[in-house]
């Protein structure tokens, strides 16, 4: 009995000391990656700077209630902070954009507690990324990664000031690749890397490393319902981070690649009524007049798979795969087109950093039948003309239980097409039911607000 306890006890210290030994040791990648991380110490300008010219713009007769000893009151600056590390010798740093957006002054403390004024060369908000300069040189520096060959389950750490403390460290895997985070302007160009390493206010705009002591992403965002870390934290990709401080540090500015086109998501349904094998790819909803797209002949109701031989599995793909290519690249989108795939060659366009990316719109004209439990009349010009319509038919009810109304139409809608007919009066609804087999789905585009979208519409089976 006592030997068999020893070897049970031999045989859980073994088990021991390999879990043990597959941990890994973290403190050679700190050692050596920490002398190049910076704590960003931001001084902005108050948050009302035309405190004073508010006032002189007052009537004279209740300008007198905000006269001040000694002059009205100077506003007041707010400090704040942020992480961030160098990536050239030359003393170049990066960080995020919303550290630095609006400061009066900006500067970069180094680990030794060396302190250097940082101007800011560039911002790019679309992708929360900004680049600083400050005036030293053979600074220690980091390397960025090759590639974006980061996997789910991998360990990663990082290094930054939360909460005013200097130089943290903080270590998890990650959890998911490819997080889409809209920004408030629907800006989608961000695959972000999701971890569940701590990352709390001041971390932001430090570096995430792989076990080799590369960065792999620079720390951007977190989730949290109490202001602090809950596991949830969200870093920009390196391929993202290279792409923008290499055209900030040669033209100033950054470019995105665009097509000029609404996308949505292809659900079961719409998967069924294009003919795809399950739901995947980026369903163009509208293609704006003159843009890249329309150009390269791509139409409304396709559906985009692939794009520069990336594969599109949700619509939030397309973007993040198309602003990282360099505007004038000819590429090749597989699309499928009534069922069948076809490939197309796209010139992409660009974005500049300022422009907003808009999608004029453009379709079908007037109509009243009922038809799937939709009761349908011509729509008015007027209507149209606001929507920048040429042609089109209004939902005026969705029958319960209908077709539609399981498909999520609303009255208001604006029925532009369904199958593969444009729908601009209500006569065109004749021919198009000749497409309506019992028991499939068809697609139809609407246009509801303002934003065009497809939804599929299942045919009852005939009785």
């Amino acid at each position: 009995m006592m030997v068999r306890f020893l070897i049970l006890v031999l045989a859980l210290s073994a088990m021991a000391q390999r879990g043990l030994a597959s941990l890994p040791d973290f403190t050679e990648i700190v050692d050596s990656a920490s002398p190049a991380v910076v704590k960003i110490l931001v001084e902005y300008e108050s948050e009302n700077p035309r405190y004073q010219e508010q006032i002189e713009e007052l009537p004279e007769a209740l300008r007198r209630f905000f006269d001040f000893r000694g002059g009205p009151p100077v506003p007041r600056e707010r400090a704040g902070m942020g992480s961030g590390f160098i990536f050239s010798s030359d003393g170049y740093v990066v960080t995020n954009n919303h550290v630095v957006e609006n400061a009066r002054q900006v500067v970069v403390r180094l680990p030794d507690r060396q302190e250097f004024d940082a101007e800011v060369v560039g911002t790019d908000p679309r992708s929360d990324l900004a680049v600083l300069k400050v005036d030293a040189s053979r600074l220690p520096f980091l390397q960025l990664a090759d590639e974006d060959d980061v996997k789910v389950g991998q360990w990663v750490l990082a290094i930054g000031s939360p909460f005013s403390l200097d130089f943290s460290v903080t270590a998890g895997i990650v959890s998911a690749l490819g997080r889409s985070l809209p920004t408030e302007t629907g800006d989608n160009y961000v695959p972000f890397i999701q971890t569940d390493v701590a990352i709390n206010p001041g971390n932001s705009g430090g570096p995430l490393f792989n076990l080799d002591g590369e960065v792999i992403g620079v720390n951007s965002q977190i989730f949290t319902r109490s202001g602090g870390s809950i596991g949830l934290s969200f870093a920009i990709p390196v391929s993202v981070v290279r792409n923008v401080i290499t055209q900030i540090r040669e033209k100033g500015i950054v470019e995105r690649g665009w097509l000029g086109v609404s996308i949505q998501d292809v659900d079961r349904n719409l998967a069924e009524s294009f003919g795809l094998d399950r739901p995947r790819g980026a369903l163009i909803a509208q293609v704006g007049r003159d843009s890249p797209a329309e150009r390269a002949g791509l139409q409304s109701g396709d559906v985009i798979t692939v794009f520069d031989g990336e594969p599109i599995e949700t619509s939030a793909d397309l973007p993040h795969v198309v602003g990282l290519i360099a505007p004038g690249t000819r590429v090749e989108a597989l699309i499928v087109r009534e069922g069948e795939e076809q490939a197309i060659d796209v010139e992409v366009g660009g974005l500049a950093a300022d422009e907003v990316a808009r999608v004029e719109a453009g379709a079908a004209a007037d109509g009243s039948i009922t038809l799937l439990g939709m009761r349908i009349a011509e729509a008015e010009p007027a209507m149209l003309s606001e929507l920048g319509l040429s042609g089109g038919v209004v939902i005026r009810e969705v029958a319960l239980n209908s077709p539609a109304e399981e498909a999520g139409v609303r009255p208001g809608d604006i029925l532009t097409r369904l199958g593969s007919w444009p729908i601009s009066r209500v006569e065109d609804l004749e021919s198009a039911t000749d497409e309506l087999a019992p028991g499939r789905s068809v697609p139809a585009r609407l246009i509801r607000g303002q934003s065009p979208l497809f939804i599929g519409i299942r045919i009852p089976e005939a009785d």
